[in-house]
């Protein structure tokens, strides 16, 4: 089928028209995307089309240099001034374009900007500080300079739009049932690691490899009962219809504590306390424990000090949907998903913290159980269009996810194209997810190769990276034989070193220089030929 016809971009935003050469560009890809937005989504000029944790500059972002979860928050608003108010607002966020928001990262900051999304507390990754920069900036909006402001309005409003309620989504989530959950670590392991799986036939979601799920949990029930005893206020006292204990358990966000909280106990304590409270709001650190502070330890450090309920829980953010890679091929295992999950258990002061999705899913769910859920499709991370291209997929720990996914849907569907895996963890004996289906997909010849790496096993760490420089010939030749490459997991750490080793691979064995296997990766990216799913 040809391609529509589309007019010109001067024809669409001329030259006389009021704005800059930077804003007639933006304006003439907005319009022209309403014209064709097929083919706008395939532009290396659409921000919403860049890869998490991808950092590209302007031309490859719409202006967004900072567009990279790796950067931290001060680097990135560095990287930002001058600009609009409402890029700004994009460069606080955390730059994931995670979806758990509703939106992606500069649509978010659109909608806040134009005043059609209330809700600076959003942005999961981002976190506290994300939004504290939110609210500075958001205070910006009635005294920009007129002329940016008139610009920003023009520009910017028609993205500003609400995420569609369209079924199966973060804002009309379905109902999925909770299967069964299957420990994937081996007994004496430093880690507790899940398979879960899901029935999906009543909920009409369809999805592909790389997609994410989305799934709405519940806080702990000692959490919640924790709460309400230091809050010393009745379980059923009536919120909006709910009770207390029902808001507390699927409502708010109990961990960490925010600004708002420490602003509410500023207005009902005097004194000391009084200026503690006011410092904690303000994002200072007054006794050093700060970071420490959920809503029960936030409670309890001002104990005795009691709020209405009705006033706590609207001090209090909202409990987000948390995301996770889809570990499974729809033409594989028809009717289900399945996840991999890391359970988060850590000890402060005595008290052990969870990680609320994880140990919702590692225990408090049970076989039957419904929850509600929803697809969050991937921006940038799927298999080759030619199902002849070689892979290589690097996925240590829980990022392996997606790529036991790639590999049933490439064994379900016979594609000829070579696949190699890198997967690593801390120790062989006790961290091989999935060791007999991968086996079983070598003996096959599905995997065409499975490189592993055990951190814990020797007197030195050992990672992926590392293998993937001791294989770097062969890793050269899968690149210059038109390999795509795809990398999984912690973008803080891992996501680097990979990429720098990739780099390290390419100036050896491809002979160039370090420059020029930058430009080279940065090439592959443009290209489609290295996509990562890093949080």
């Amino acid at each position: 089928m040809n391609a529509p016809i589309r007019p010109p971009l001067s024809s669409i935003v001329p030259q006389s028209a009021p704005f800059s050469a930077e804003q007639r560009g933006w304006l003439g890809d907005f319009f022209a995307g309403l014209l064709d937005a097929d083919s706008v989504a395939a532009s290396p000029q659409s921000a919403s089309t860049s890869m998490p944790g991808e950092k590209m500059g302007d031309a490859e972002n719409d202006g967004a240099p900072w567009h990279d979860l790796t950067m931290p928050l001060a680097e990135r608003m560095k990287l930002a001034e001058g600009k609009a108010l409402n890029r700004r607002m994009m460069a606080a966020m955390g730059q994931q374009d995670c979806g758990q928001c509703g939106y992606d990262c500069a649509r978010y900051a659109d909608a806040i900007f134009s005043k059609n999304e209330e809700r600076l507390n959003l942005c999961v990754p981002g976190g506290k500080e994300t939004t504290r920069m939110l609210k500075s900036l958001y205070a910006e909006i009635g005294s920009a300079p007129v002329s940016e402001a008139k610009s920003e309005i023009k520009i910017e409003a028609p993205l500003a739009v609400r995420p569609e309620r369209t079924p199966g989504s973060r804002d009309n989530p379905a109902m999925a049932t909770f299967v069964s959950r299957t420990r994937l670590n081996k007994k004496g392991s430093a880690k507790e690691t899940w398979h879960v799986e899901f029935d999906l036939s009543e909920s009409n979601l369809d999805y592909t490899v790389g997609d994410a799920f989305g799934l709405f949990p519940t806080n702990d029930p000692g959490l919640v009962e924790a709460v309400l005893q230091a809050l010393d206020a009745p379980a059923d006292f009536p919120i909006g219809g709910r009770t207390l204990r029902e808001v507390l358990t699927d409502g708010v966000s109990l961990s960490p504590a925010p600004d708002m909280l420490f602003q509410l106990f500023s207005y009902i304590t005097g004194g000391d306390r009084r200026k503690k409270a006011q410092a904690l709001a303000a994002g200072e650190d007054p006794d050093g424990d700060a970071a420490t502070l959920d809503v029960l330890a936030a409670i309890e450090k001002f104990r005795g000090v009691r709020p209405d309920p009705e006033a706590l829980v609207e001090a209090l953010d909202p409990l987000q949907p948390r995301l996770y890679s889809i570990s499974s091929s729809p033409k594989a295992i028809k009717g289900r998903v399945s996840l991999t999950v890391d359970a988060v258990r850590y000890d402060v002061n005595k008290r052990t913290r969870l990680g609320v999705a994880s140990t919702f899913l590692a225990g408090r769910i049970n076989p039957g159980g419904k929850l509600r859920v929803y697809v969050q499709k991937a921006h940038a991370f799927s298999l080759p269009a030619d199902p002849k291209a070689p892979i290589i997929m690097i996925g240590p720990g829980t990022g392996v996810a997606p790529f036991r996914a790639f590999l049933q849907e490439r064994m379900a569907t016979k594609a000829p194209g070579k696949n190699w895996l890198f997967f690593g963890h801390q120790k062989r004996d006790f961290d091989f997810f999935y060791e007999d289906e991968l086996n079983g997909m070598k003996a096959a010849g599905v995997l065409t190769r499975l490189s592993l790496a055990w951190s814990r096993d020797g007197d030195e760490k050992f990672y992926v990276q590392d293998r993937m420089l001791q294989a770097g010939r062969e890793v050269w030749t899968w690149i210059a034989d038109g390999a795509h490459i795809y990398v999984c997991g912690d973008a803080q750490r891992m996501a680097k070193d990979v990429e720098r080793a990739l780099i390290d691979i390419v100036a050896t064995h491809g002979a160039r220089t370090t420059n020029e296997a930058v430009h080279f990766i940065a090439e592959l990216k443009k290209a489609g030929r290295y996509q990562a799913d890093v949080y």
